[in-house]
Parts: C-alpha cells; sequence; structure tokens
C-alpha cells in the first residue's frame, strides 16, 4: 500500500525544511530580483502575488513533483468527465457541469446531463426575470419586495456571501434576508421586518429534510398563514430548491416552483444550481450567468495550465508545505473589501468540510495533518483585532489577502488607504521591524508568510472566478492527501444524534452519557415548568406572538 509519507518526495521535503528553516523571505529577493514577476500569475480578473512565502526555488520544484506525482490528473480529468470519485458515497462530483459553457454532452450513468441543467437555468432565468420585472404578483396583487432565503451550510453560505459581495448590482426595490439559525431569535428579527403580502420564501434544502432549515420553513409558514388575509396563498410566496420535489410539494409548494439539483452536486458546492436562485434574483440572470463565466474561465485553466502556472495548484501545494512541513495549524483569509465581509465563512464551510477528514479514501488513517482550520475577517479591522497575535505571537499563520483594485466612485481616497493598509501588512509579516533583532524584545520577528490575491474589479464574473479558485485549491490538497473532500460524516452524525435526542427528549434513556443524561433532565425540566411542549412545538407560539408585532401583523385576517 503506498504511504505518502514514506515517499521520496515527501522525505526531501522534510530535509528541504530543516535546511531552509532560518531563511528570511527577504533574502529570497535579495538572491533572485526577478522572484515577484518568476512568482505571480494572472487568469482573467485574478492576479496572484505568491512571492512573500517561506518557499525558496528548491522547495516550489519538490512541492511541483509531489504534485506530479499523485493521482491529480487522473483524478482531475474524472472529476470534470462525471467519473465516481465521491467513493464513499458512489456519486461523481459535478458542481463544475453546472458552469459549463461547453456545446459538448457530459454523461452521467450514460445519460447527457447538461440538458437537465439547460432546463433548470431555463427556470432560474424565468423566474428571476418575472419577480424582477414586477410580473410575479402576491396573494393580494402587490409586487414582491422582500425575498428570505431559508437554509443552513451551503444553501446558505454561498449564495448569502455572493449577494452580498455583489450589492452594488442589486435589484433596488428588492431586499435580501437570509436565515438559516435554528435559533427562533433569527427568523424573528427576520419576520417582524415583513409583509408577508411582498415577501417571497425560498427553502433551499437538498433533501428537505434537514431539520434546522424545515423548522424555521414552518415557523415562515406559520407566520404567513397567521398575518396574511384569508384568500392567502403559500404557493404564491414560498419557492424551493431541493432534490426531493414531493416533500416540497407537501409542504405546499407548486410543482413548478420546485427548482432541481441534483445528488452530485455537493451542498457547498452548490451555489451554482438552483440554490443560487438568491443570487440571480439580486444581481439579475444576466449577472448570474456572469458569475457561471467566471467560474467556468477557471475551471478551463485548472485543466489546461501546467501544474508551475496553474494558480489552484500552486495555491494548494504552498498550503501543504506550511500544514505538512513547517506545522503551520491555520489559514487566515482576510479581505481588503467589506463586500467581501462574508468570504472567510464561506471559505471556512468550503475547505473545513471538505478536508477536515483523517482517513484516506480506503477508510485507513492518515498519519499526516489535513485540512487547516480557516479563519478570518476583513481588514482594516483585523489590524485592530488580531493582527497582534499574527505579527508577534507564537502561532505561524499564513495569510491570504485579498482586495479589488477598482474603488467604488466617491469613495477613492477610502479605497486607497484601504489598499495601501493591505500593502504595508504584507510588508510588515516579511520585513518585521529592526529585522527582528533580538535585542529588543518588542520587536515584530516577521518571516511570516503571505499571498496578495487582486482582482481587477468585483464583479460576478471575477467572483465566480475567485470562489473556483478556492474550490480547487481544496480538491487539489484532498487528492494529494488521498482523502475524500466530497463527504461529510461528522455533519451526518451530528444530524443523527440531534433526531435521536429530539424525539427521546421525554425518555429517561440510559444510552447516552452520564452528562447528556443530565443536561437533557435539565432541559425537560425548564419546559414542563414553561408549560410548553419540547422540540418544535416550544418554537410554534414564540414565533407567531413575536411576528403580531411587525408590520405584518397589522394587515391582519380579512374578515
Amino acid at each position: 500500500m503506498f504511504q505518502l509519507t514514506r515517499s521520496v518526495t515527501w522525505q526531501a521535503l522534510k530535509r528541504l525544511h530543516e535546511q531552509t528553516a532560518d531563511d528570511r523571505i527577504r533574502d529570497y529577493f535579495t538572491a533572485d530580483p526577478q522572484r515577484f514577476e518568476k512568482m505571480s500569475l494572472r487568469v482573467g480578473g485574478l492576479f496572484l502575488d505568491y512571492s512573500k512565502h517561506a518557499i525558496s526555488g528548491a522547495v516550489l520544484d519538490k512541492l511541483l513533483e509531489l504534485a506530479d506525482h499523485s493521482a491529480l490528473v487522473q483524478r482531475r480529468a474524472q472529476m470534470f468527465s462525471g467519473d465516481i470519485i465521491n467513493v464513499t458515497e458512489d456519486r461523481p462530483v459535478l458542481h463544475t457541469a453546472l458552469r459549463n459553457q461547453g456545446e459538448g454532452p457530459l454523461m452521467v450513468d450514460g445519460q447527457d446531463v447538461m440538458p437537465e441543467i439547460q432546463r433548470t437555468r431555463e427556470q432560474i432565468r424565468a423566474f428571476s426575470e418575472a419577480v424582477r420585472s414586477g410580473e410575479w404578483k402576491g396573494y393580494s396583487g402587490e409586487r414582491i419586495k422582500d425575498v428570505v432565503n431559508i437554509g443552513i451550510g451551503g444553501s446558505d453560505l454561498g449564495p448569502n456571501m455572493a449577494s452580498r459581495a455583489l450589492l452594488k448590482y442589486r435589484h433596488p426595490e428588492l431586499n435580501f434576508h437570509f436565515v438559516s439559525n435554528v435559533d427562533g431569535a433569527h427568523i424573528q428579527k427576520v419576520l417582524k421586518r415583513l409583509d408577508p403580502a411582498t415577501t417571497l420564501f425560498i427553502v433551499s434544502t437538498k433533501t428537505f429534510s434537514t431539520q434546522e432549515t424545515l423548522l424555521n420553513a414552518k415557523t415562515a409558514r406559520r407566520w404567513f398563514l397567521d398575518n396574511a388575509g384569508e384568500d392567502a396563498d403559500v404557493g404564491a410566496h414560498f419557492i424551493a430548491a431541493s432534490t426531493n420535489r414531493q416533500a416540497a410539494m407537501e409542504f405546499g409548494i407548486r410543482e413548478e416552483n420546485v427548482f432541481e439539483f441534483w445528488a452530485w452536486v455537493g451542498g457547498r458546492y452548490s451555489m451554482w444550481s438552483s440554490i443560487g436562485l438568491p443570487i440571480a434574483l439580486s444581481i439579475g440572470f444576466d449577472g448570474f450567468m456572469e458569475m457561471l463565466e467566471g467560474a467556468y474561465e477557471m475551471d478551463q485553466h485548472f485543466l489546461t495550465a501546467p501544474f508551475r502556472e496553474n494558480m489552484p495548484v500552486l495555491m494548494a501545494l504552498i498550503g501543504i508545505w506550511y500544514i505538512n512541513f513547517v506545522g503551520a495549524e491555520t489559514q487566515a483569509i482576510v479581505p481588503y473589501d467589506q463586500a467581501l465581509h462574508q468570504l472567510p465563512s464561506f471559505l471556512q464551510q468550503l475547505d473545513m468540510e471538505s478536508n477536515g477528514k483523517s482517513v484516506d479514501i480506503f477508510g485507513h488513517p492518515v498519519d499526516y495533518k489535513t485540512g487547516p482550520i480557516v479563519w478570518g475577517q476583513t481588514g482594516s479591522n483585523g489590524q485592530h483585532a488580531f493582527f497582534q497575535l499574527l505579527h508577534q505571537g507564537t502561532r505561524y499563520v499564513p495569510i491570504d489577502f485579498i482586495a479589488s483594485l477598482k474603488p467604488e466612485p466617491g469613495v477613492e481616497d477610502h479605497h486607497f488607504a484601504l489598499l495601501t493598509n493591505m500593502l504595508a501588512q504584507a510588508n510588515a509579516f516579511m520585513e518585521g521591524s529592526q529585522s527582528g533583532s533580538r535585542l529588543d524584545p518588542y520587536s515584530c520577528p516577521g518571516n511570516r508568510p503571505s499571498s496578495v490575491l487582486l482582482l481587477d474589479e468585483l464583479t460576478p464574473k471575477n467572483l465566480g472566478a475567485l470562489i473556483a479558485l478556492y474550490e480547487h485549491k481544496v480538491f487539489v490538497q484532498g487528492v494529494i492527501w488521498n482523502i475524500n473532500s466530497f463527504d461529510q460524516w461528522g455533519v451526518q452524525l451530528g444530524k443523527r444524534i440531534a433526531g435521536e435526542i429530539s424525539e427521546r427528549i421525554d425518555e429517561h434513556s440510559q444510552d447516552f452519557d452520564a452528562s447528556t443524561q443530565g443536561l437533557l433532565a435539565l432541559v425537560r425540566g425548564h419546559f414542563r415548568e414553561e408549560g410548553l411542549g419540547h422540540g418544535g412545538a416550544a418554537a410554534e407560539p414564540a414565533a407567531t406572538a413575536s411576528a403580531g408585532g411587525g408590520r405584518a401583523g397589522k394587515r391582519g385576517r380579512k374578515g
């Protein structure tokens, strides 16, 4: 059996780390004045500078050799052609097909899936145009003004992040709200500001069985029926993005308003499917297609560029160097663009849910680190929050700085300050203060690595390319680690146990540990004391009562 850590290349990389551990990044620039030109790369509207990394030419060569000796070429071809690479769930992985702009067929189990994808795109186009134009009416004949997306995980993070990132493209007469938390305070806060006659709900759930999403959806439907008129029509105000058409229809959603996607679309990769409907409603179908085109452009680059000039491959290999050889535990994502403030959360799920694995594709335990802890927030706020630890603390944290070059009209001075702050920080992390002199205990040692990713402008196309870049980076790392980046058994475990506890809350079950039994007893006692039922029943009175206090409650029922 092949063991990654015993390979010749892996062992060579370990020796290179020992040999270069005391190297300083700034000295690499002194030794090679062309380092920036050699270690920067443009793909479409994205520019990557990876020269400020603790990676010598010899290290980069060996990392590329690691990719060459992996199954990357084969697995990449299999993913794009629809072969089964999600081996534990026996599924292909075809989020790339959702943004495919090619003319040819794409076969899965002997069937061309492109006609289905085209039909769903057309459904998204027709619906988004009807809502945006005002042609789609609510039960009272008024146009839709507020759109509420109810989902969790990939059904929330992707469309939420993209819609907020592209806020300047938003339809001026539509407001967007995203509900994900099962905490009733979240949906109550949203509902109390809305009018049922002008609100559209999108229930985004792959299986139409996700506990948190269904509880929020039922609360929204109950609020709608309690606060709308007697002629209220659930079908005019609720639509679904789901693979489970029957369950959505049983909820009260019209069959023609169930937007399909497929089992071979993973949740965290689903924003390119009908899960991206809020994006199409916000920025328009043409804008949504531009986002898909940007992702497709990055797909083609990933497929065809040599590894040494391949942006996702290079970013993946840099991450592997820090995770497996330098010992970094985390990866910071710091966008210097307020519009991208939710990008770190999106990338956190993408990376940690994909590569947070401790067994390989054959189920054997691995003896090396896999996915990092991904975290971050926008600059320049981070400079006054956690940058102190990055500059002077004991943790070694590689950073991805991300920004767009083009400023918004009227705030050019703000944008210039933002970009210069980012470049100053990247320089300071590398240089440190006093060259890291040991004579001054308060100096910053420097030699901290970072990448700088610049978008020409934050457009739908460039955002699509940026997201696809990180998707492929995660995929490459998963292939080299020989893990399955497309299942999530830890998530499923939590769902299963939550369901068991919810169903058996009234039992004095001995099946759970003493701590869980004790805590369940406290929960049972509190709910009995308050005279409430358990689970979803407890949430109903609270949600309905709170909604009545908003402007929607003033409409009341007719008659």
